[in-house]
């Protein structure tokens, strides 16, 4: 049996770097089934998991029917020993305190854990995303980047924008010379800070080449920027910290993104994969979302799940586990209009046959935040 979290979009709290604005009609809507399976090479004994897979409502992006399947149930839960006895929660319907809460940017994050020994773990997370296009970015409406960096050093006295802390260094997208020399070749002198972000996409996106299984999560800004060659997160980390490194400020999106089979093929079950961009924070037009491995401004092809210093801030799940030998994750997107989200065959989750009572998250305002983690 699993576990499962029924809920109708993700709860916001007023912590992020940027006030969104009010939501716009949605123009299209997507289906989104996220995977994450482990078959180990040995039993667990204990484990501790963290899952931020709870989609984001932005300005551009409502989000109903989240859902979070975990097999085998998470036993903080208090859920029964027995695999034939009912998957319920506690009698409030509520997730116990402590395993949901918000991170310093305002995103939900799940705390579970497992105490009885297990071979294989499934998580999967299935939502609908309404998605309305950004409004096009507007090169001449922005001060020239100079301006905005100098904008966001610190003056003692003065009041700051909550956007000054993605200037600062983080694990994977440090600052350094390379990446300021690198930089300034679409930053040049007098432009606008927006005419610059767009012209740094469009340099990595030319200068640098796509190669799936190049390089690991753990590959910082300054390694691919010697590579020359990476994947969508470190296309990300390197315009994350060239902007960094001329004193602007961004920060790293993680999401999904709609693709569209050859023609003549049909669409492929779990053939997707997540993704990830950066933002640019602009004074007067807010944070800028840019996609180098597409060299495109994210548009309503992008669904985003959460947003962070780096895909450290926003791993979709992290965890420590006691036993389990090395065995990798094997991760399986989905992403699909939801005109044909019928059309698919999504395999069930393995014992669930069980039903699991849906459980609500509590308000974003009764959630904890913590503070800034440290690098």
């Amino acid at each position: 049996m699993s576990e499962e979290i029924d809920v109708d979009g993700a709860p916001e709290a007023a912590v992020s770097a940027a006030v969104e604005p009010a939501a716009l009609p949605p123009v299209r809507w997507l289906k989104v089934v996220h995977d994450t399976f482990y078959d180990y090479d040995a039993p667990v004994e204990l484990a501790q998991h963290v899952a931020y897979l709870s989609p984001r409502s932005t300005g551009c992006q409502t989000v109903r029917d989240w859902r979070l399947q975990i097999d085998p149930p998470p036993d903080e839960w208090g859920l029964p020993e027995s695999a034939n006895a009912p998957s319920t929660l506690p009698p409030d319907g509520a997730v116990p305190p402590g395993q949901i809460s918000l991170d310093p940017w305002g995103n939900a994050r799940l705390a579970f854990s497992h105490s009885r020994v297990h071979e294989r773990l499934l998580v999967r997370s299935t939502f609908e995303a309404g998605l309305h296009a950004p409004a096009p970015i507007d090169v001449t409406d922005s001060p020239a980047w100079e301006t905005v960096a100098e904008d966001l050093r610190y003056h003692a006295g003065l009041v700051h924008s909550e956007a000054v802390e993605f200037t600062l260094p983080s694990t994977f997208a440090p600052r350094s010379p390379a990446l300021a020399a690198f930089g300034r070749q679409a930053f040049k002198p007098g432009v606008t800070l927006a005419a610059g972000a767009l012209a740094l996409m469009a340099l990595i996106h030319d200068r640098f080449e796509y190669k799936p299984q190049s390089t690991s999560v753990a590959t910082r800004a300054t390694d691919a920027l010697a590579l020359g060659y990476g994947v969508c997160q470190d296309f990300a980390h390197v315009l994350i910290g060239a902007c960094r490194s001329l004193g602007l400020a961004a920060r790293y999106v993680s999401g999904y993104l709609l693709t569209q089979p050859p023609p003549g093929q049909p669409r492929l079950v779990g053939a997707d994969a997540s993704h990830a961009w950066a933002q640019v924070w602009c004074p007067v037009q807010g944070w800028l979302s840019l996609d180098p491995t597409n060299r495109v401004p994210a548009g309503d092809s992008h669904v985003t799940l959460g947003w962070g210093r780096d895909y450290a801030d926003v791993a979709p799940l992290r965890g420590v586990i006691r036993g389990g030998g090395r065995a990798q994750p094997h991760v399986a997107v989905t992403v699909v209009p939801l005109e044909e989200a019928d059309l698919l065959e999504v395999q069930p989750v393995e014992n669930a046959s069980v039903e699991a009572v849906g459980a609500e998250l509590p308000p974003a305002d009764a959630l904890p935040v913590e503070g800034p983690a440290e690098d």
